[in-house]
């Protein structure tokens, strides 16, 4: 006896028909969003990494990750698990929605200024930033004194600029790092080995606090990694004259080198490219100071000049006849 067919159902919704005439197209669209999302995490975890001074090795030992899944992931072609961008997010000390472009903060408020400020151009920052200091902030908090920061990446020659300047004013010439060093009893790469980045940065905060509150005229010099460290770099900024001391990759380079000193690029064949991602990832916020120096191919003495009109300026005509003889 034959077996009888069963009969076709024509029951399925126009919803799913049309869900079902869409689907190719969908995942097209979805595939390119995840692609355009998985190179925007990239290169957000790139830029991180870069800002903090850390080759692909150190973040891969920080993060347990292996070197080559992290060159993946930077370069749009890995799909990073919820566990691998978490352990990034802290080898980074950064909180995961960082790296994934979404804001941290819950408030409405905050977040419709974010929106706002968004929309501006650059060239309106600096203005607005102005306004919400003068505005908002305490003036207390935002007197910067006699106090001289100079910030950038090493072998600009800050350290060299620092202690002539402090010698000409005849003021105290701090070096931060130092500072950190003499608070926790070890060098800077030994904590960052022992205790890790995070644990660095909370001393810095921590010193430049104490050196502000019992500075009131001083010459100061940082790691160049202060950038990554919003809320410090902040306070620096309003609490101190900032310098940004500049230079070419190709000198930092040579100048790092002739030290003796190629951290963080040691035992790195990319010593340059990671050189240049630094530079431009710390860009942006190192051109937040109040002024610049770029020492390329100039004598020491000829950088140093330069740098005692621009502090002259800075201070204002009562300290012209210490800091603009030069």
């Amino acid at each position: 006896m034959p077996i009888a067919k069963k009969p076709k159902t024509h029951n399925k919704s126009a919803s799913h028909k049309l869900a079902d005439r869409k689907s190719p197209l969908d995942a097209l669209s979805n595939a390119g969003a995840g692609a355009a999302f998985l190179a925007a995490l990239g290169r957000e975890v790139r830029r991180s990494r870069a800002k903090r001074g850390m080759t692909r090795r150190q973040m891969a030992q920080a993060s347990r990750t292996s070197e080559r899944y992290l060159a993946q992931i930077e370069s749009g072609t890995g799909n990073p698990s919820v566990t691998v961008l978490r352990a990034i997010a802290q080898a980074l000390d950064l909180p995961a929605a960082v790296l994934l472009g979404e804001p941290s903060a819950n408030s409405a408020a905050r977040t419709a200024l974010l929106d706002l400020v968004a929309r501006l151009p650059d060239s309106a920052l600096a203005e607005l930033t102005d306004l919400i200091e003068a505005r908002l902030v305490p003036a207390e908090s935002a007197d910067r004194a006699r106090r001289i920061a100079l910030v950038g990446l090493r072998g600009a020659g800050k350290s060299t600029l620092g202690r002539m300047l402090a010698r000409h004013l005849g003021w105290p010439f701090i070096e931060l790092d130092r500072v950190v060093e003499q608070d926790y009893g070890a060098s800077i790469p030994d904590m960052i080995e022992m205790a890790g980045t995070a644990t660095f940065r909370r001393h810095e905060r921590a010193a430049l606090e104490r050196v502000i509150a019992g500075q009131e005229a001083a010459v100061i010099t940082t790691a160049g990694g202060i950038v990554s460290e919003r809320e410090s770099y902040a306070l620096l900024l309003r609490r101190s004259h900032t310098i940004w001391i500049k230079a070419r990759p190709e000198e930092h380079m040579g100048r790092v080198m002739a030290q003796g000193d190629f951290r963080p690029m040691a035992a790195n064949r990319e010593a340059m490219a990671d050189l240049v991602a630094i530079l431009e990832a710390r860009g942006a916020d190192y051109a937040r100071a109040q002024a610049q120096l770029d020492t390329s191919g100039e004598a020491v003495e000829q950088s140093f000049a330069k740098l005692l009109r621009i502090v002259a300026d800075m201070l204002g005509p009562q300290s012209r006849s210490s800091a603009g003889g030069a």
